[in-house]
C-alpha cells in the first residue's frame, strides 16, 4: 500500500454528483455547493473557470481543472458573458432542470439536443463533485491547491474518450461505469499534477520513489498497527538505522516513528467517528496500542483533544451539517 493509494481510497465517486452539459453561448453555471473536490473537463468547445476570490482559468477541449472547496466557482463562456448565472447544485441535475441526478447525463440546459448529440459551436462540460469525508482524505486535500489544472495530452486523455462515449447515452449499469471512470480520471489528473517538472508536490509524493524511504513508507502503510521500530524498518529496507532515520526525515520532513504516530492517529480519528459503538480501547488496539491510556495520550498530543471528546465533537458537527428530513 503506497501513501497516495491510502490517502485517495476515501475519495470515491460513489455518491458523487456527475453531470455532462452541452451548452450554447452565452452561458454561466454557478456551482454553489462548494464540494470538497470538483473535477471539470471539457470534451468540446471552451470556457472559463472563475473560482471565488481567485484568478479565472481558461478551460479548453481536453483540459481538466480540479477545484477544492469550500469556495464556489462559476463556469462561463466568456469572462464578460451577459448570461445570468444558473445556480448548480444537487437540484441542477434534476430532470426539470435539464438532467438526471447520479451521473445519468445532463441534457442541454437551454432545452436543445441531448448530451449525446453534437451541437455546432457548443461546449460540452463534464463535471464530477466528490463528497470527501474523514481525516484520511483530508490529508490528501491539504496537499492540493484551491485550483489545479492539467492540460490536454496527459495520461487522462484515454479516460476522456471513455467518458465522452458513456455520457452520450443512458444505459443500464451506467452509474457504476461513470463512478469508476470518474475515479480513474481523478487519479490520473492528480498524478499528472504532482509529477509536473515545476510542481510543488507534498513531501510524501517524492519520498515514495526513493528506494529506501519509499519501501519504509509502504511498510508503515501496509501494517500501521505492527510494533514498528526504526531498527525493524532499517533491517527490512537494508540500511543502517542512522541512514534510514536521516533519509526519512530529510525527504518526508519528520522521523519515521513520528510519521507513524500521526498516521495512526489519522486512522483512529476516522474509526472513532465511523464506528460509534467501538470502544476507545478497541480503536487503540486496531492502530497498534495495547494500552488505551497510552493511545489517548498520543491522540491528545497529535489532535489536541482526547479520543472521546473528538468523537463527541465531530459526530455532533456531522449531524448538524446533515440536511433535515422533510
Amino acid at each position: 500500500m503506497d501513501v497516495f493509494s491510502d490517502l485517495i481510497r476515501g475519495v470515491r465517486a460513489h455518491g458523487s454528483l456527475f453531470g455532462s452539459s452541452t451548452l450554447s453561448p452565452p452561458w454561466a453555471l454557478h456551482f454553489v455547493d462548494g464540494a470538497p473536490l470538483t473535477l471539470c473537463t471539457v470534451l468540446t468547445g471552451a470556457g472559463w473557470i472563475v473560482p471565488e476570490h481567485r484568478p479565472p482559468e481558461p478551460l479548453r477541449a481536453g483540459e481538466t481543472i480540479v477545484v477544492r472547496g469550500p469556495a464556489t466557482f462559476t463556469f462561463v463562456d466568456e469572462l464578460e458573458t451577459p448570461a445570468e448565472p444558473v445556480a448548480c447544485g444537487e437540484h441542477c441535475a434534476a430532470p426539470e432542470e435539464g438532467g438526471t441526478r447520479y451521473r445519468r447525463g445532463w441534457n442541454d440546459l437551454s432545452g436543445g439536443t441531448g448530451a449525446g448529440e453534437a451541437v455546432s459551436g457548443a461546449t460540452t462540460l463534464v463535471t464530477g463533485a466528490y463528497p470527501v469525508r474523514g481525516e484520511i482524505s483530508r490529508r490528501l486535500l491539504d496537499a492540493l491547491p484551491v485550483v489545479l489544472r492539467v492540460d490536454a495530452g496527459s495520461t487522462a486523455d484515454a479516460v476522456l474518450e471513455h467518458l465522452a462515449a458513456e455520457v452520450a447515452v443512458d444505459t443500464p449499469g451506467q452509474q457504476v461505469v461513470l463512478d469508476r471512470l470518474l475515479d480513474w480520471m481523478l487519479v490520473c489528473t492528480l498524478r499528472e499534477w504532482f509529477d509536473r517538472p515545476d510542481g510543488a508536490p507534498p513531501a510524501w509524493w517524492a519520498a515514495q520513489r526513493d528506494p529506501v524511504v519509499g519501501d519504509a513508507l509502504r511498510l508503515l502503510h501496509a501494517d500501521p498497527a505492527a510494533p514498528w521500530t526504526v531498527a525493524a524498518l532499517a533491517e527490512l529496507t537494508q540500511v543502517s538505522r542512522s541512514t534510514l532515520a536521516k533519509r526519512f526525515t530529510e525527504l518526508v520532513g519528520e522521523p519515521p516513528l513520528t510519521y507513524l504516530t500521526r498516521w495512526r492517529m489519522t486512522l483512529a480519528a476516522d474509526r472513532l467517528v465511523e464506528h460509534e459503538a467501538t470502544t476507545v480501547a478497541d480503536v487503540a488496539h486496531t492502530v497498534g496500542y495495547s494500552d488505551p491510556f497510552g493511545f489517548s495520550a498520543a491522540f491528545k498530543r497529535v489532535r489536541g483533544v482526547n479520543p472521546s471528546e473528538f468523537r463527541r465533537t465531530t459526530t455532533r458537527t456531522s449531524r448538524a451539517a446533515e440536511p433535515a428530513l422533510s
